[in-house]
């Protein structure tokens, strides 16, 4: 007997279950961290999708659709959510609301041109992700939620420009109010300053910064109740003379392009060199009255169907959405500048003020009838942004 029980305590046979064992639990564990650690982060990607997807499509909403209607049926909240829902976290739908799209001020300036969206599957909200390995250790659901911020920023540069371009808005002292018959008297024609001039104050002091008293044309209210230009009717025609008016074009020459060809080439697709805030406008010789109007008929001809909806301030029944190519940035020169050059002799010193964007809508005659409308443009990096540009880019920036 006490042979048996020597034998059986010397006996090492079993041990190898014991490692089997061990080695199982060690598999398991490691199991549980690739499948299920990997299928939330997984989800938490996707998380970070929706919610960039959701933000991005507020601010463009409130670009294109309303800057001002934030309510929890307005266009901005409504693109938030719904683009958030169609971004799908591990093939279940997230949670979020109207209480999820938030409005924060930008940080630096003060503008309310931001959107945040949150979205969660969470178990407080009834969708939290299921797991796979962890459910058999006690943890059968974990909570995935992400946030992201996108902003309707100043654009710095602009790019499809076309080749014309119009003076920007004063303040007419003359014969107020302001309209598109008035021209831009600060001088008499000796040169004195008149008694009571037009007013000019450009969107960009000198060091860069937006001046808040810029007297041009506004895509956004810059506080309750004030107007904006977006809607406004404007008829363009080639310029006669000197006279700085608000329905007078002149010519422009792009990059080294010049003649009439080149000319209506520009006017009828997009030349994709950027120009910025600032830079000079070298005039074209003559008018080019007739390659303008072909050229601004080839472009309406390109999205036919394309109208403007006063009732929805916007761009509708457009074959691209809001790309429609009869949109397009008219520059807007400074008139002080103009004025200034020509009371010295000088043919013509155009400098970029800021840009409009502009619907074709018809042309009648030599004249061309359209809207101002809102744009979107391009960003430089380390070039000035001052709020006070017209033209916006849609980004992420948390």
């Amino acid at each position: 007997m006490m042979n048996r029980i020597q034998r059986l305590r010397r006996n090492e046979s079993g041990m190898s279950y014991v490692f089997i064992g061990l080695s199982m639990m060690a598999f398991i564990s490691a199991s549980m961290l690739a499948i299920d650690v990997g299928m939330l982060m997984t989800a938490r990607s996707q998380a970070q999708n929706s919610a960039d997807a959701g933000a991005l499509a507020g601010a463009t909403a409130l670009l294109y659709d309303s800057y001002t209607d934030r309510s929890a049926g307005g266009p901005a909240v409504t693109s938030s959510i719904r683009a958030s829902q169609m971004n799908d976290v591990m093939r279940g739908q997230v949670s979020v609301g109207p209480a999820d799209v938030e409005f924060p001020n930008n940080p630096t300036t003060g503008e309310p041109n931001r959107v945040k969206v949150s979205v969660r599957r969470t178990a407080a909200r009834g969708n939290p992700v299921a797991t796979l390995i962890a459910r058999y250790f006690g943890m059968a659901t974990s909570d995935i939620g992400a946030t992201a911020t996108a902003e309707a920023s100043p654009a710095n540069a602009m790019d499809c420009v076309k080749p014309f371009t119009i003076p920007d808005k004063w303040t007419e002292k003359q014969t107020p109010p302001w309209d598109a018959s008035d021209t831009y008297d600060a001088y008499d024609n000796k040169g004195k300053p008149l008694a009571n001039p037009d007013i000019y104050i450009p969107a960009y002091t000198s060091s860069g910064a937006p001046d808040p008293s810029y007297t041009g044309y506004r895509m956004f209210p810059r506080w309750p109740g004030d107007t904006t230009d977006v809607g406004t009717m404007l008829m363009i025609r080639a310029g006669t003379g000197n006279n700085i008016s608000p329905s007078m074009y002149f010519s422009l020459a792009m990059t080294n392009d010049t003649g009439g060809a080149d000319y209506r080439w520009n006017i009828a697709n997009c030349n994709t060199t950027h120009y910025h805030a600032g830079d000079p406008l070298v005039q074209e010789p003559g008018n080019m009255e007739g390659p303008t109007v072909q050229g601004i008929q080839e472009l309406i001809a390109k999205d036919s169907g394309a109208q403007w909806d006063g009732g929805q301030g916007k761009v509708v029944n457009s074959a691209y959405g809001n790309h429609s190519p009869r949109i397009f940035p008219i520059p807007l020169y400074d008139p002080i500048v103009y004025d200034s050059g020509k009371r010295n002799g000088r043919n013509a010193d155009l400098k970029t003020a800021n840009w409009i964007g502009f619907f074709a809508d018809h042309v009648a005659g030599n004249n061309i009838y359209g809207v101002i409308c809102p744009l979107t443009g391009t960003y430089d990096k380390g070039g000035p942004s001052p709020n006070a540009a017209m033209p916006k880019t849609i980004r992420l920036v948390q």
